[in-house]
């Protein structure tokens, strides 16, 4: 190898190390202040809202353990009224898949009564059902309700697009498949980060505003 050559691949070496580094400064910085907003379900403040993040659900009105989890959390937190409404946001982009019809039904068999459920049918992502909570549903304080791993990431993305938002971990059991899902949330944080800060992306669908402070009924078109 040439001099030269050796000084192009340290000068490639140190900016794959620079990149890394600032990555993960990146990475620690969503981490680190989304968890300074965390609390325990019985010390949550009173909120306008809890949003609660979709996951799976069958179309037989089966919900995967973790969502089903994130529904009673919230559902419990309407009860001691920390929160005056739910706002169930999830994937319902095809006819065939319905998260939050699935997810009001849930919430319902629990004894919420529908006017105080809102359903965001667009909330595709974590970053599109937080920016709609603000924009959509005009939300202005809010508790986030997902399990731990996912809540730093979802609490800081709320925060930075101007919701004051804390979150409550839905976790209730141990969950299959645990350690992926903390494992892909680095390149979920960077994302995150760079949608909000860098690109100012937007939403899939954004839509009429329904403020949440409103009937619930508004959003729903199932039984």
């Amino acid at each position: 190898m040439t001099f030269w050559s050796k000084k192009v691949v340290l000068l490639l070496l140190l900016i794959a190390a620079g990149l890394t580094a600032g990555l993960l400064a990146v990475d620690r910085y969503v981490q680190k202040r989304g968890a300074a907003y965390m609390v325990a379900q019985g010390s949550c403040p009173n909120l306008q809202a809890a949003v609660v993040l979709g996951a799976y659900a069958s179309p037989d009105g089966w919900l995967c353990p973790m969502l089903a989890d994130r529904v009673t959390t919230a559902v419990e937190l309407y009860k001691d009224k920390r929160v005056q409404k739910i706002i169930m946001s999830g994937d319902h982009g095809r006819t065939d898949y319905d998260e939050v019809n699935q997810m009001r039904r849930y919430a319902e068999k629990l004894g919420v009564p529908p006017e105080d459920i809102f359903m965001d049918h667009a909330g595709f992502s974590t970053f599109d059902s937080l920016y709609r909570a603000r924009q959509v549903f005009l939300v202005d304080s809010a508790v986030v309700v997902t399990q731990s791993y996912h809540l730093p990431r979802a609490v800081y993305a709320a925060r930075a697009l101007g919701i004051e938002a804390g979150g409550v971990s839905a976790d209730r059991q141990l969950y299959a498949g645990a350690w992926f899902y903390s494992l892909r949330e680095i390149p979920a944080r960077l994302k995150i980060f760079a949608q909000i800060h860098l690109l100012h992306a937007k939403p899939r669908f954004l839509g009429e505003v329904i403020p949440v402070s409103g009937d619930g009924r508004q959003t729903m078109d199932g039984l």
